[in-house]
């Protein structure tokens, strides 16, 4: 009965709720039309500098020169502009370079992060304080100090101007990923793995077998972000492997002597923004929930 009396209790409780609610959002109606009319002006303000760049990339240089910046293109399927950049601007081998370091070095960043919170949130151990500051502490450092060391560590390992240069800087774990990691590993029941180690299965095994699957939202939300990071990455390429171009040294390179064809380089800043775009748009929810649900305990 007292169960019950619960249960009735709080539907008549969500239902008052959802009534006051309803009646909130019938009685405010001004408050919806400024809420609505601002999420369309910063909706505006997001897609106004795509809509020129997209805009300018469809016109020559004479008919950008004669009808300016808003004025819509006469042709809007003028594709020669990305053909042409595509070719000079070698871009083929730029992304084909992005994509190896991204297949090479996601997945070892995301073992090695794994890793890290599993030992940092299951276990209990000396200077464990001092290690999560170890890796909280370099957030608050520029990386331009720190620049000369990673390039004299990187020179002196041989790896300068070569593939692995990228590789090894960009499976380092950083804080943000072990901190989605240690959200969910925080929500796995400690029981499981009590469970697993009376029937025998080593630390190694609990890891693969109970840990790693409960993970994957964050897993997926790791990648994404990695992912976007290492596409995005100008710095590392440009200073530690130069002769190695990737997405964002090539679109660096190009614009170097054609700044005055903006039809041109609006075409080649396209290029460049549209994967990050598509990623964006269809797995934008995977990075807001993968961030936020491991922060509300059950």
């Amino acid at each position: 009965m007292k169960k019950l009396k619960d249960i009735l209790f709080r539907k008549n409780k969500d239902s008052e709720t959802s009534e006051k609610t309803e009646t909130y959002r019938i009685t405010n109606p001004i408050g919806r039309v400024l809420g609505y009319l601002f999420l369309l002006l910063m909706v505006l303000l997001v897609l106004t500098p795509i809509f020129i760049i997209l805009n300018i990339s469809l016109k020559d240089n004479t008919e950008y020169m004669m009808k300016g910046v808003y004025a819509l293109p006469d042709n809007i399927f003028n594709f020669s502009n990305y053909i042409k950049a595509f070719k000079l601007g070698g871009f083929g081998e730029g992304f084909l370079n992005t994509f190896l370091l991204v297949v090479c070095s996601v997945p070892l960043a995301i073992i090695f992060g794994t890793m890290v919170a599993y030992g940092i949130g299951r276990f209990e151990f000396k200077l464990k304080k001092l290690l999560i500051g170890a890796y909280l502490f370099p957030t608050f450092i520029p990386t331009m100090t720190v620049t000369i060391a990673t390039f004299t560590l990187i020179k002196s390992l041989g790896l300068y101007n070569s593939f692995f240069a990228g590789v090894i800087l960009y499976i380092g774990t950083d804080i943000m990923q072990i901190y989605i990691f240690l959200q969910f590993i925080n929500q796995i029941p400690v029981a499981l793995d009590e469970s697993a180690c009376i029937d025998g299965a080593s630390r190694l095994r609990i890891y693969f077998s109970i840990i790693l699957p409960q993970l994957k939202p964050a897993i997926a939300t790791t990648v994404i972000l990695k992912l976007l990071g290492i596409y995005n990455d100008f710095f590392t390429p440009y200073m530690y492997m130069p002769k190695i171009k990737t997405a964002a040294t090539s679109l660096n390179t190009f614009a170097g002597d054609r700044m005055a064809d903006w039809p041109l380089m609006s075409a080649a800043i396209i290029m460049i923004a549209i994967p990050t775009i598509i990623i964006y748009i269809f797995l934008q929810k995977y990075i807001i929930s993968g961030v936020t649900d491991g922060a509300v305990k059950s």
